[in-house]
């Protein structure tokens, strides 16, 4: 279709867009198109209001009283906000830390209950940070690190593998890992598995519980638009709970952390994965951007998610594939993300050249330009002003 005709159809999608209203509920700047959320979630109105009341009357005014009044519950609270959006029970899920940590322990924690195994299996294509903390949980332990593409997962996990670790929404392409296949494989052969869920939570529906997950970690600074460095999530199965254990013994993962006794002993339930003391600021700022999903349907936000990226797509066809622009990412969207990647020899210059202009995105080496469509916010007239734009490259 011409520019034109995407104009309005884009219009007609819009209309249609049960989700429009949310968009109100984030300050994204006037004149700027953003596609980068799943990068950093733009600021939310919610959140400046809370973060200005945590300044000036929770810690100017209360002071250190504050933490019996609110923040000592802040962890438990937020991580019960991020469990229905990744399909895991109450209780199950704590915010803390960052996802590198949350990994760390994580691998950890399934290591020790498979302390007579001696390989952990690891997505090649993972974000660097997993497989450095995977080479560093192998090091500790003298284990090997079995480094496979996504496709070569299943085939990889064998009677000594003792954990496996992959990222359920790859980083680069957007495609979508077979979780209930690989999750199964690693169960056959009494292995644990850790999923990253850092380009999943808030974007792609996830069901921890119903899959089995033993694991799970993500961030809260992509779709769920906690703020930079906001921080992060672990999850870990109810039938877990009692038996895992993690290497990082901090006093706020004590039973009774203000009876300061010498010797740990670990909290009951999810609350043993915390360490130190809470990010007050920034888990303040995550809370208060969570509340957009109160009431929102999963189911909706995908269906929004699909119809912006394949929208995409069907333009990428007509306006930017001849003209040398490649597709990244996988074409079914049942197998993609909420973000589209395209190859361009000049992506990177387009990318800062476009940012100057207020059209934001983001550039993965080689010659990867990504583009995030986050549901929340992003509609399908932004779509086609994108197209307008790297098509006049």
């Amino acid at each position: 279709m011409n520019v034109n005709e995407a104009r309005l159809h884009a219009q007609e999608l819009d209309a249609q867009d049960a989700l429009s209203s949310l968009r109100s509920h984030f300050d994204i700047p006037e004149g700027t198109l953003y596609f980068d959320g799943n990068s950093l979630g733009p600021l939310s109105f919610r959140s400046r209001e809370v973060l200005h009341r945590t300044i000036e009357f929770e810690w100017r005014e209360r002071l250190i009283r504050s933490w019996n009044e609110d923040w000592l519950d802040m962890p438990a609270r937020v991580g019960n906000l991020i469990a229905p959006i990744i399909g895991a029970a109450p209780d199950t899920v704590i915010c803390a830390d960052n996802t590198s940590i949350n990994l760390h322990k994580a691998l950890m924690a399934a290591v020790a209950l498979r302390s007579d195994r001696s390989e952990i299996v690891v997505d090649i294509n993972n974000f660097p940070t997993d497989i450095y903390i995977a080479q560093s949980v192998a090091s500790q332990h003298g284990m090997k690190l079995v480094a496979v593409t996504a496709d070569e997962i299943i085939g990889a996990i064998n009677a000594n593998t003792a954990v496996v670790t992959a990222t359920h929404v790859d980083y680069r392409s957007a495609h979508i890992l077979d979780v209930e296949g690989i999750t199964k494989a690693a169960h056959e052969h009494g292995a644990l598995m850790v999923w990253d869920l850092a380009h999943t939570a808030g974007a792609v529906p996830f069901h921890a519980e119903a899959l089995d997950v033993d694991f799970a970690v993500g961030c809260g600074y992509k779709y769920l638009n906690g703020g930079p460095g906001a921080p992060a999530f672990i999850y870990v199965a109810p039938c877990l709970l009692e038996t895992a254990g993690q290497p990082l013994q901090g006093w706020w993962g004590h039973a009774e952390p203000f009876e300061f006794e010498v010797d740990y002993r670990p909290a009951v339930g999810i609350s043993r994965f915390l360490t130190g003391t809470a990010n007050v600021l920034s888990m303040k700022s995550l809370e208060a951007a969570l509340e957009v999903f109160s009431g929102v349907s999963l189911e909706k936000l995908r269906e929004k998610s699909v119809s912006l990226t394949s929208f995409f797509i069907d333009l990428f066809d007509d306006h930017l594939a001849p003209r040398g622009f490649t597709l990244a990412s996988p074409r079914a969207p049942e197998s993609r993300g909420s973000h589209v990647a395209l190859g361009f020899a000049g992506g990177k210059e387009l990318v800062e050249a476009m940012a100057a202009e207020g059209i934001i995105a983001d550039f993965r080496p080689p010659d990867l330009m990504r583009f995030g469509f986050a549901p929340l916010y992003n509609t399908h007239q932004e779509v086609v002003s994108l197209v307008e734009r790297l098509s006049s490259y």
